[in-house]
């Protein structure tokens, strides 16, 4: 039987200790993946910790090279060992392998940029990118995420979340403004949200990148829940309603396509 000192907390003794350090050094990824290279003192102060717990963890973490800090330099970043674990995450293969032909298909036909993604709290992250061959376009990359409630793709999953899991990942968020366009304001968002729902696909009018404009749909699972979304991003020079009723047409006949596979597949 285990006696309640031996599960105190700590650094370095047993108990909750390495659940903590494993906590520590996530918080520590995440903060080096918002903000970029960052100094000894920066990262001291945002994940709270004393000089001597943020040396150890920084130096466990660049001899695992999770953390690169080149000789004589005052900065860290993400190391490339993060970069090379990434590569074995593969997410839900068989829809990600059926649906990259048919955005293949998609950016042909369009000459867009086609991304599938599913959600992760309050981000839509990639999970397929079929890049557009023009010189001006969106450019993305696979694993990344972005902030939902400024992208088309990202509202159209929050749009088809249960009431009660929306108002969960809402509580205690502030939703960051990142052009004029960017919806602020929780009650604006969910009036979006159910025009969206009712509609059956999102836009997004320059609500993260000045320039850029999207439209987007949802994926059904075969059990009828909403799995993925796929969207065509389309620089704003290149925008006009004739593009747009064709995408909207070609897009939703792709995801017709690919729920009809994944229904088969099952």
């Amino acid at each position: 039987m285990t006696s309640p000192s031996d599960n105190k907390s700590s650094d370095s003794g047993g108990g909750a200790g390495p659940v903590k350090s494993a906590d520590r050094l996530m918080q520590l990824l995440e903060y080096l993946s918002e903000s970029g290279a960052s100094s000894f003192a920066s990262i001291m102060r945002a994940l709270g910790l004393p000089g001597s717990s943020a040396h150890q963890l920084l130096q466990t973490a660049v001899s695992r090279r999770f953390i690169d800090h080149a000789e004589g330099s005052k900065l860290y970043r993400l190391g490339p060992r993060l970069w090379e674990v990434a590569q074995g995450y593969k997410p839900e293969l068989g829809l990600v392998e059926l649906a990259q032909p048919l955005m293949d298909g998609l950016t042909e036909s369009t000459r867009e940029t086609v991304q599938l993604a599913q959600l992760d709290g309050l981000y839509n992250v990639y999970l397929a990118i079929a890049e557009s061959p023009q010189p001006m376009k969106l450019v993305s990359r696979v694993g990344s995420g972005l902030p939902a409630h400024a992208t088309g793709v990202g509202k159209v999953l929050l749009a088809f979340l249960e009431p009660a899991e929306l108002d969960r990942r809402l509580a205690g968020a502030t939703l960051e403004r990142f052009t004029a366009s960017t919806i602020t304001d929780k009650s604006v968002l969910r009036s979006e949200l159910d025009m969206i729902r009712a509609r059956g696909y999102a836009q997004d009018i320059e609500e993260y990148v000045i320039g850029c404009r999207c439209i987007a749909m949802p994926i059904r699972a075969p059990g009828g829940q909403v799995e993925a979304a796929m969207s065509i991003s389309i620089p704003t020079p290149r925008y006009n309603p004739d593009l747009a009723a064709r995408i909207h047409v070609e897009l939703r006949q792709a995801i017709e396509q690919l729920e009809s596979q994944r229904s088969r597949a099952e």
